[in-house]
């Protein structure tokens, strides 16, 4: 069975892709300072899909 064999798995594929790089350009245009910009980096780079959400839910508010 192949993962991406739906529509519908495209279509959550290309918002997960789409939210990634929005997250990571938010992170690089931040007021954060370096430190924080580098760990907010390295926590969506290394968990995608739960980086994401942590940094919508508590990243963009420090």
């Amino acid at each position: 069975m192949e993962i991406l064999s739906s529509p519908f798995a495209w279509v959550l594929w290309i918002v997960h892709i789409v939210l990634f790089i929005w997250a990571l350009l938010q992170i690089l245009w931040s007021s954060m300072d370096g430190l924080s910009k580098i760990l907010w980096w390295a926590i969506v780079l290394l968990f995608p899909v739960i980086g994401l959400v942590l940094y919508i839910l508590i990243g963009r508010k420090a």
